[in-house]
């Protein structure tokens, strides 16, 4: 939406009535309820859109590190905390 335009939504919007605006709010409420639940529609369909899990999407990254390595690692850059020359 440009800058003009929502000038326009909102200009129309401040000429409305108080029960106007409270069912203009409560209409944006219920959209926005919608899209943030995942229950919005496709535009073409009614039916709802897919959502695709996240599981397993760093899988291409092979295993974690153990914990174990971990340690080793931590010990490795911490063995020379603190430092005497700084």
């Amino acid at each position: 939406m440009s800058a003009a335009e929502y000038e326009q939504v909102a200009a129309l919007a401040k000429s409305l009535s108080r029960l106007e605006k409270i069912q203009l709010i409560e209409e944006v409420m219920a959209t926005l309820k919608q899209e943030l639940t995942g229950t919005d529609t496709d535009e073409l369909s009614e039916n709802p859109k897919p959502r695709r899990s996240a599981y397993g999407i760093l899988a291409d990254l092979g295993p974690a590190p153990s914990a174990e390595d971990i340690d080793e690692v931590r010990k490795e850059v911490w063995k020379n905390f603190p430092r005497e020359d700084i």
